[in-house]
C-alpha cells in the first residue's frame, strides 16, 4: 500500500536568501520582533532578490522531491514568517506602528504590526510566488495563506471592537487572493488555522464561518486544505512548550466534517492523539503529522509505518495523508530532509 506524502509550509532558507529566516536566528525563532529588518534587507538585495527566490524554491522543491514527497510546498521562502509576509499585502495593518502583545495563551510575547484601520485586500502576490514554483516541477504545488484568527492572534489590534468582524473582513482579503490563485492554476490551497486548537470556543462560535468566507467561490478544482497545529516550540528539543489541549480536535472534528473543507492537517507526532479522532473524518481527507518539526531526534522508517498502519485501522487510505506535524524550519535543512526521506520510505511502502 502506498500513502501519498506532502510538506506543510515552511522549509528551512538556504543561506543565500535574502531575507532572514525566522525560525534560525541565535536564539531560536525571533519571537520578540519578528518582523525587523525584512524591509531594509529586500532593499539591500534590489533587483538581484527575485532571482534568488526564485532559485531557493527551486532549491527547496528539488529536496523535497529527492525525499519522496509528491505535494511540495514553496518552502515559504520569501517570508520572514508565513503570517506576516501576508499582512505586508494588506491595507490597514501598520508595519511602522508595534504593540508588543502576549501570544499563543501567554506562550510568548513579541512586537506586532498593529491594526489601525478597516483590514483590505490590496496587492495580487501569491500567484507571481506560486508560478514562479510551479515552472520548477511537474508535480503540483501547494501554496499556503494564513487563517483569520491566526492573523488576528498575530498582529496587534487598535481598531475592531468585534472578533468575529475583523475574522471577516481578514477572510475577505484572504478570499480575494485564493480566487486569484485558483485563476492562475494552483489546485492546491491551504489555509492555517493553529490557533483553532487552541481557542475552540472562538473557532465553532465564528471561525468556521470566517474559514468558509475565506473558500468562497473556490473552483470545483481546487482542494480546500486547512492545518490545525498545536503550536510551534521556541527552539528544538523543548518538551515543556506550553501546547493546545490535546482535547481540542475532538472538539472541533465534527465541524470540520460539517464545513466544505476537503482535507484537514493534524498534529499527531509530537505528541499522539488517540486515533479513533480518525473515525469523525467520514469523508475528510486527514493529513496526518508523522514526524516531529522541533524534535532533533530522527524517527525510523519502521516506527513512522508501525503508526501509520494504525491510522489506517481508523480511516480509509485514500483519505490519509502523510506529512510532517508542522512546517520544517526549526529542523535545519539536513535534519529536515533526513526526517522526509524516512517519513517517504514508510508511507509508500505500508
Amino acid at each position: 500500500m502506498r500513502l501519498a506524502t506532502t510538506t506543510i509550509g515552511a522549509f528551512p532558507k538556504p543561506d543565500y536568501v535574502p531575507i532572514s529566516d525566522w525560525f534560525q536566528g541565535p536564539e531560536g525563532p525571533d519571537t520578540v520582533d519578528p518582523t525587523a529588518g525584512y524591509a531594509a534587507q529586500l532593499a539591500r538585495a534590489g533587483a538581484e532578490a527575485e532571482a534568488l527566490f526564485a532559485r531557493a524554491a527551486a532549491d527547496v522543491i528539488a529536496a523535497q522531491i529527492a525525499a519522496g514527497i509528491d505535494l511540495p510546498t514553496d518552502g515559504e521562502v520569501r517570508r520572514e514568517n508565513y503570517i506576516h509576509y501576508h499582512c505586508r499585502h494588506l491595507d490597514g495593518i501598520d508595519f511602522q506602528t508595534l504593540t508588543e502583545k502576549a501570544l499563543r495563551g501567554g506562550a510568548y510575547a513579541a512586537a506586532l504590526p498593529t491594526i489601525t484601520g478597516p483590514v483590505r485586500a490590496r496587492d495580487r502576490f501569491l500567484a507571481h510566488d506560486w508560478r514562479v514554483a510551479q515552472a520548477c516541477t511537474d508535480r503540483p504545488v501547494k501554496m499556503t495563506m494564513p487563517g483569520p484568527m491566526t492573523i488576528a492572534d498575530t498582529v496587534a489590534n487598535d481598531h475592531y471592537d468585534d472578533e468575529a468582524k475583523l475574522g471577516a473582513d481578514l477572510a475577505a482579503a484572504i478570499n480575494a487572493e485564493l480566487l486569484d490563485l485558483a485563476e492562475a492554476g494552483c489546485t492546491r490551497i491551504q489555509i492555517d488555522e493553529p490557533v483553532f486548537a487552541r481557542k475552540p470556543d472562538a473557532a465553532l462560535d465564528f471561525g468556521f464561518e470566517n474559514l468558509e468566507r475565506c473558500f468562497a467561490g473556490a473552483p470545483a478544482g481546487v482542494v480546500r486544505t486547512v492545518h490545525m497545529c498545536c503550536g510551534y516550540p521556541d527552539r528544538l528539543d523543548n518538551p515543556d512548550y506550553p501546547k493546545a489541549d490535546r482535547n481540542a480536535y475532538f472538539r472541533l472534528a465534527d465541524a470540520i466534517e460539517a464545513s466544505s473543507i476537503q482535507a484537514v492537517s493534524l498534529e499527531d507526532a509530537h505528541r499522539h492523539n488517540d486515533l479513533k479522532l480518525l473515525e469523525r473524518f467520514r469523508t475528510t481527507t486527514v493529513i496526518l503529522g508523522a514526524v516531529a518539526v522541533a524534535k532533533s531526534r530522527i524517527e525510523t522508517v519502521d516506527e513512522i509505518r508501525e503508526r501509520l498502519r494504525a491510522a489506517l485501522d481508523h480511516i480509509d487510505s485514500d483519505r490519509l495523508i502523510a506529512a510532517p506535524d508542522c512546517g520544517l524550519g526549526l529542523l535545519g535543512r539536513e535534519l529536515a530532509v533526513a526526517k522526509l526521506t524516512n517519513l517517504c520510505a514508510a508511507a509508500h511502502d505500508l
